[in-house]
């Protein structure tokens, strides 16, 4: 997805905004197969974390691992490395943003899907 965020900490916000988004959709994805396969809520919760967070946290996680680990020996491979990337300066507030907009949005579809009216069986109350 090639979105035009902003720069600084509106960018990151915006970011963590399309992370709940992406969080929500996920779980009420995850949430239909569990339902369907019978697993328990925790397994649709985990695995709509994971799937969220990958998705929507995943390239700039690369990003911010990939500069921690290699070693920029030269002005020319550092530029290079950062040129790929759209706000270097909000790189790790954008991924703890998306993180957490991401794990947000997936228990904000659970609060949403669980707090539905679930039909009930009363023919066996006294």
């Amino acid at each position: 997805m090639n979105l035009v965020l902003h720069y600084g900490l509106l960018g990151s916000l915006e970011a963590a905004l399309i992370a709940l988004a992406v969080g929500f959709v996920v779980f009420s994805v995850w949430w239909q197969v569990c339902r369907r396969t019978g697993l328990s809520h925790g397994h649709a919760i985990g695995w709509a974390c994971l799937v969220a967070v990958v998705i929507a946290a995943g390239i700039d996680s690369w990003k911010l691992f990939y500069l921690g680990m290699v070693r920029l020996e030269s002005p020319l491979y550092a530029r290079l490395a950062l040129a790929s990337i759209h706000d270097p300066d909000q790189l790790g507030t954008r991924v703890v943003l998306e993180m957490l907009g991401a794990v947000s949005g997936v228990g904000l579809g659970w609060w949403w899907f669980i707090s539905r009216k679930q039909p009930t069986d009363d023919s066996d109350a006294a």
